[in-house]
């Protein structure tokens, strides 16, 4: 091993600032064994289109993601005229889609990465820890196993799967999650317009069908739906577990 700084030799015992590396424990990732293969549960549901939505998010959930960070220039010196990295800083990877939507790519296997992008460094993470970190960068969903020259992710985790991930609880789709609907029922109670719903929509998007007292105006039903809608958008925990909310009017 050579020294990489000026006066400086590694075999003499301490680092660049005079450290010794006597007494230093290196601590485990978690993934000390870990050969960078697939999740072989995980693989096999990614495979299936048919796959249910419930099984497939708790199978991401118990299973161990790759996350890829890529080298950024940090420090520059131009003093010879020309530009050159004297230093650089590892960050992770965010997409941000035409809407604007953004995206933490992660990844099933070292495999995957690789075809994806072969500068990318893997670094292995719990599908929490992952969730955590697109939270933090402000990312709205995670695609899994995104294709070879940014081509479409084996399925894509949507906002609800994501903090559903984060916290650590369980992914159930909107109109399935008791505990949305029980804040929905609470909410409701105080709408006396209102005199019955029910709940619909497939996985993460909410139908809330409601049962309205006669002769309302259409601007007093617009009225209702709106204040229902913001109420629902300021509760944090019942955003979390949609993706969506429609309307519709029962009748009869």
């Amino acid at each position: 091993m050579s020294g990489r700084f000026s006066g400086h030799d590694p075999q003499h015992g301490a680092d660049t600032a005079g450290v010794p590396w006597a007494g230093r424990t290196l601590t485990g990732t978690g993934f000390d064994g870990d050969t960078g293969a697939a999740d072989a549960h995980l693989a096999a549901l990614l495979s299936d289109p048919g796959t249910p939505a419930v099984e497939l998010v708790a199978a991401v959930a118990a299973a161990r993601l790759i996350v890829p960070v890529v080298a950024v220039p940090g420090e520059v010196d131009t003093s010879s005229g020309l530009a050159a990295d004297v230093s650089s800083d590892m960050a992770s990877v965010t997409l941000v889609a035409p809407d604007g939507q953004r995206a933490l790519p992660a990844f099933t296997s070292t495999g995957a990465l690789t075809r994806w992008d072969p500068q990318a460094r893997p670094v292995p993470v719990t599908a929490r820890r992952a969730a955590l970190a697109a939270v933090e960068e402000g990312c709205e969903v995670i695609p899994v196993d995104l294709g070879a020259d940014r081509g479409a992710a084996a399925y894509t985790l949507r906002p609800s799967m994501v903090w559903a991930l984060a916290t650590g609880r369980a992914w159930l789709p909107a109109h399935q999650d008791a505990e949305l609907a029980a804040t929905v029922a609470t909410l409701l109670r105080d709408e006396v317009q209102v005199t019955g719903h029910r709940l619909g929509g497939s996985d993460g998007a909410l139908e809330l069908a409601l049962q309205l007292t006669p002769g309302l105006s259409q601007a007093q039903v617009q009225a209702l739906v709106a204040r229902i809608g913001q109420a629902l958008s300021a509760d944090t925990d019942a955003r979390s577990r949609m993706d969506s909310l429609a309307f519709r009017l029962l009748t009869g």
